[in-house]
């Protein structure tokens, strides 16, 4: 295999020498559906959970926004480094605690428009992006209250060793904005490590991982921070497992770590995540970055329909 002369569809497949923009990537920019993470594929994307949202009717496409600098700013952030200090309470009501405030996180973000930017490069031997794919979209609600996503952004890619798959759209919804609740807390093994200070924030640390994988299911394998006070997800690092390795095919996905913001002084919601990665192939890996922002949360608030008072009768005229 000649490097040089083969494109990896985040998944290692041998395609012909082509033009740089992918069909796959011209499908997604195509699409209101599609918002993504990275992997591997040869023979066309394997199946993937459905999508969650509804196409867009047609999308809208702003002006072309100024070059991208050649590495994202990345947003800086501090930590005292993980103590093995014990929690204050028993580490499982730790876990309970919190499970039970993602599930209540999970419907409140429902409630929410934002604003999407996904931004994936392949770096070269020099440090410098030689191919990039950029989608910015609205998340948003219908005037029936339906919630649906229309790409706003979407220039011509340009990634030339890479594609992005059905499980990479499917990590960027559901693994990458990592949530664990109640509902999915017997999936995962889930082992209290110790605390730490992560900027101003007081958490506890677990280490979390799937019980067992699934046929064609997602999970997120890694580590979770815990605010000690709200009893959130304010930090994840790790990444969306399996891999998948079938035949000639390779999908493969990276590390990423997002952070949290805390939103109208309840709950924290997911506002970045950045990886910085190189994607192991059989023939050679692949140096990627990617971020992606999520911002302009914004209440959906559905408009209130007045039904009109029945009428009622008119009062007897008095008898004279």
């Amino acid at each position: 295999m000649k490097p040089a002369r083969v494109r990896h569809d985040l998944s290692g497949d041998q395609v012909k020498p082509r033009a740089r923009a992918l069909p796959l990537a011209c499908v997604l920019c195509a699409s209101a559906l599609f918002s993504l993470p990275l992997a591997a594929q040869e023979e066309g994307p394997l199946p993937g959970a459905p999508p969650q949202y509804e196409p867009a009717p047609q999308p809208e496409v702003k002006p072309p926004e100024p070059a991208p600098s050649r590495k994202a700013p990345e947003v800086e952030h501090h930590s005292s480094g993980v103590s093995k200090e014990p929690p204050s309470i028993p580490a499982d009501q730790i876990v309970q605690r919190f499970a039970q405030r993602e599930a209540e996180f999970k419907v409140e973000r429902e409630n929410f428009t934002y604003v999407q930017t996904f931004v994936v490069q392949t770096i070269d031997d020099a440090g410098e992006p030689d191919g990039e794919y950029r989608m910015t979209s609205d998340v948003t609600f219908t005037p029936s209250g339906k919630r649906y996503e229309v790409v706003t952004y979407a220039p011509a890619p340009t990634l030339d060793r890479i594609s992005l798959s059905e499980q990479d759209l499917d990590d960027l919804r559901n693994i990458q904005p990592f949530v664990l609740t109640t509902e999915e807390l017997p999936k995962y093994d889930v082992t209290y490590v110790g605390r730490e200070q992560v900027d101003e924030i007081g958490a506890y640390v677990f280490d979390v991982a799937p019980k067992k994988i699934e046929k064609n299911q997602r999970y997120f394998q890694g580590r979770i921070w815990v605010d000690d006070k709200d009893m959130e997800i304010v930090k994840t690092y790790g990444k969306a497992v399996p891999d998948i390795r079938k035949g000639g095919s390779e999908n493969v996905f990276p590390k990423f770590e997002t952070y949290r913001e805390n939103i109208e002084g309840h709950y924290w919601f997911p506002t970045y995540t950045h990886s910085d990665d190189v994607l192991h192939f059989q023939s050679g890996g692949i140096h990627i970055r990617m971020t992606v922002r999520y911002s302009e949360y914004k209440r959906f608030r559905s408009s209130i329909r007045i039904r009109p008072a029945d009428p009622q009768p008119l009062p007897s005229p008095p008898n004279p």
